[in-house]
C-alpha cells in the first residue's frame, strides 16, 4: 500500500544508458533521477533485464523506452499494483526505414557484391574488367510490382506496408487484432488477408512485425514456410523466436528462399551467405533514442503526478483533468464492489466527490477521484485496507 504527500520528490532510477533529452522532461525541483536510486518510485530502462532483481516496495510504475517488454515480469509487478509502461510507435519509423533497407539489401545482393568489391586488390585496369565480367553474378531484382506480406498491422507493420505501397509494390496485410487507430492509419492500396495462410502464400518478400507471445513463438516453423514462394524473402525485425531458425537455415540452404533478413544474429544461421543478420539496429537511432526516452518520461510524470495512465501493457488507459482539491488514485483487482466501497468511505469521511473516472484492464482496475477537501490519512488507510485493493495514492 502507498499513498503519496502533494509536491513531494520522486525517484527514478535508470538502469540503461537513457537519451538525455528524456531525462530533461524530469524537473530537477520534483524528481531525483539516476543509476544509484535506493527507493525508486519508478524504474526507466532500455534492455535491462528485471526478472532476477529484487522489487522495491517503493516502486510504482516501469517504463521501458522501446515496444518489447518481455525484460520485465508483468505478472509479478500486476501482484504488486505496478504499472508498466513501454513505447509502442516511438521507434516505429526507425524500424521501419531499416526494414525497407533491408528488402533492398536483399532483393539487389548488396552484400555479397560488398564483399567481392572491397576483396578486389588488382589494378584499376584489371578491377574495371574484372568487374563488368562479374557483376551478373549480383544481378537483383526491384520492389516496384512485387508483393510484400505483413504479419502484424501495429505501429511498425502499418508503416512497413504504407511505405512498400508508396514504392510500387503490392501490399497485402495480416492481423486479426487490428486496432481501429491502427486501420485508419494503414493506406487504402493495402489489401487485407483474411488469415494468416492467405498472406504466406502470395508475396515475393514476407515481413514479420508480432510481439513475442506463445502464440507467435516459432509462428514461421518448418510447415508454414513450406508455405512461401519459392525464392522468397523472409524479413524478421520482430523478436528472434517468432522463427524456427533451424527450419529458415534449411530453407536457405535447399534454395527455397532467396533470403532471410534479421536484426537478430543467430547461431544457427552463422556462416550461411543466405543469412544476412544485423546486431538489433531497429531502434538505434538518434531520433528514435530521443522519441522512446521522451515519451517514456513523459508518461511516469503523467502517471507519478496525476495518475492518468497513458500506453501501459498492464494498466488500463486513464485520465481525468485535474479540478478539485485532493485526488486519490486507487489500483485494486478487479473484482466487485470495490468502487462502491472506496465512494461509501469517503463519503462517510465528509469528503464530496466532484469527478470520478474507473476503468479496467484484466485483472486490474484504476480509479481516480478529485474530491473537494484535504484527504485525511484516515481515509486512505481505511481504503488501502480493503480487500482486493494494491495501491492507494493522494496526489
Amino acid at each position: 500500500m502507498a499513498s503519496d504527500a502533494l509536491e513531494r520528490k520522486f525517484g527514478i532510477l535508470t538502469l540503461d544508458a537513457i537519451s538525455p533529452r528524456g531525462l530533461l522532461r524530469f524537473p530537477p525541483e520534483r524528481y531525483q533521477v539516476g543509476d544509484t536510486i535506493a527507493q525508486p518510485d519508478a524504474i526507466l530502462l532500455r534492455s535491462h533485464d528485471l526478472h532476477n532483481m529484487s522489487i522495491p516496495s517503493s516502486l510504482l510504475a516501469v517504463a521501458r523506452a522501446g515496444a518489447g517488454v518481455n525484460n520485465i515480469p508483468i505478472a509479478k509487478l500486476d501482484e504488486l499494483g505496478v504499472a508498466v509502461f513501454n513505447t509502442p510507435g516511438a521507434n516505429a519509423n526507425a524500424v521501419k526505414e531499416l526494414v525497407i533497407a533491408a528488402m533492398l539489401v536483399a532483393a539487389r545482393n548488396l552484400c555479397a557484391a560488398w564483399k567481392y568489391a572491397a576483396a578486389l586488390s588488382d589494378d584499376e585496369g584489371t578491377i574495371v574488367r574484372r568487374v563488368e565480367q562479374e557483376k551478373k553474378r549480383f544481378s537483383g531484382f526491384e520492389l516496384a510490382n512485387k508483393t510484400l506480406g505483413v504479419v502484424g498491422l501495429g505501429a511498425v507493420g502499418v508503416k512497413v506496408a504504407n511505405a512498400a505501397a508508396e514504392l510500387g509494390m503490392e501490399v497485402i496485410g495480416y492481423d486479426p487484432a487490428i486496432t481501429v487507430e491502427r486501420a485508419w492509419q494503414l493506406s487504402s492500396r493495402v489489401r487485407q488477408a483474411g488469415g494468416l495462410e492467405e498472406v504466406l502464400r502470395a508475396p515475393d518478400f514476407l515481413s514479420l512485425h508480432v510481439p513475442l507471445l506463445e502464440s507467435t513463438r516459432q509462428l514461421m516453423d518448418a510447415k508454414r514456410i513450406a508455405l512461401l514462394k519459392q525464392g522468397s524473402v523472409l524479413l524478421n525485425f520482430s523478436r528472434p523466436e517468432v522463427v524456427d531458425a533451424k527450419a529458415v537455415s534449411t530453407a536457405l540452404q535447399a534454395n527455397r528462399l532467396h533470403a532471410y533478413v534479421s536484426d537478430f544474429p543467430l547461431p544457427e544461421l552463422q556462416g550461411q551467405p543466405k543469412a544476412i543478420t544485423f546486431p538489433h539496429l531497429g531502434a538505434s537511432t538518434v531520433e528514435a533514442e530521443e522519441n522512446c526516452a521522451i515519451m517514456a518520461a513523459e508518461q511516469l510524470r503523467d502517471y507519478l503526478e496525476n495518475g492518468n495512465v497513458r500506453q501501459s501493457v498492464n494498466f488500463p488507459d486513464i485520465r481525468l483533468e485535474r479540478s478539485g482539491v485532493s485526488r486519490l488514485a486507487v489500483i485494486n483487482r478487479n473484482v466487485p464492489d470495490r468502487l462502491g466501497r472506496i465512494s461509501h468511505y469517503l463519503g462517510q469521511a465528509g469528503v464530496n466527490i466532484l469527478h470520478l473516472v474507473n476503468e479496467s484492464k484484466g485483472n486490474l482496475a484504476c480509479t481516480l477521484v478529485d474530491v473537494d477537501a484535504p484527504i485525511d490519512t484516515t481515509v486512505v488507510d481505511t481504503i488501502a485496507a480493503i480487500e482486493g485493493v494494491l495501491r492507494v495514492r493522494v496526489l
